[in-house]
């Protein structure tokens, strides 16, 4: 076995481990706790999250300036205080 992590995946104790148990302790009766492996699904998720939490921020900011253009542009047309004028070209080609 070349790496720790196997001695403990096949249930052997490696010897450093065995030097640290108290005398007459019986090794087969010796159960090694180890940390779970690291889970990303919760970190990738909370990514995602907020993303996607800025993004809707960013577009419900753009759509409030919009409309308050818009309503500023009619208010300021229909008191005389600008006017806005849209024109297709005349010209079409055929």
């Amino acid at each position: 076995m070349r790496y720790p992590e196997d001695q403990f995946n096949a249930g052997h104790i490696p010897a450093d481990l065995l030097g640290q148990l108290p005398p007459g302790t019986d090794p087969a009766r010796v159960v090694i706790v180890r940390a779970a492996p690291r889970n990303y699904a919760g970190p990738i998720v909370l990514a995602v999250t907020v993303t996607g939490g800025i993004a809707l921020i960013i577009l419900m900011i753009a759509v409030t300036l919009h409309v308050a253009a818009a309503a500023t542009v009619a208010v300021l047309s229909a008191t005389g205080g600008v006017g806005l004028t849209l024109k297709r070209s005349s010209h079409r080609s055929n």
